[in-house]
């Protein structure tokens, strides 16, 4: 099991802890959403949950339940800025399909689309 992170996605997390003054980690989930089916979470984590798993990378940390951590395993997160957006994105190889759009998608193994 693991998650990735480069450097420009490490640095932003850094960065964006130290303007909130508090927080450990990115906090990664998932729900169902748009017209492929799951949609990406992003959170801060303040701390560590009992059900959580840290992963640590390029020195900043990100945090997953573990119910969601078949959906993440082996994937990277960038962070990129296009213009005038910017965000995190990933690298999963979970996924089977994206929308048009680019804001949902879909899973490989349906058995796990139901466990949500």
């Amino acid at each position: 099991m693991a998650i990735t992170l480069t450097e420009r996605a490490a640095s932003q997390i850094r960065q964006q802890l130290t303007k909130r003054g508090k927080g450990v980690a990115l906090r990664l989930g998932i729900k169902k959403s748009g017209c492929s089916g799951f949609a990406y979470l992003f959170d801060y984590a303040d701390e560590v949950q009992a059900d959580d798993q840290l992963f640590e990378s390029r020195g900043a940390k990100v945090v997953v339940r573990q119910d969601h951590l078949s959906f993440f395993d082996g994937s990277e997160i960038d962070y990129v800025q296009e213009g005038l957006n910017s965000t995190f994105r990933f690298s999963n190889p979970n996924i089977d399909n994206t929308c048009g759009c680019g804001e949902s998608f879909s899973l490989k193994t349906q058995e796990q689309n139901q466990e949500l």
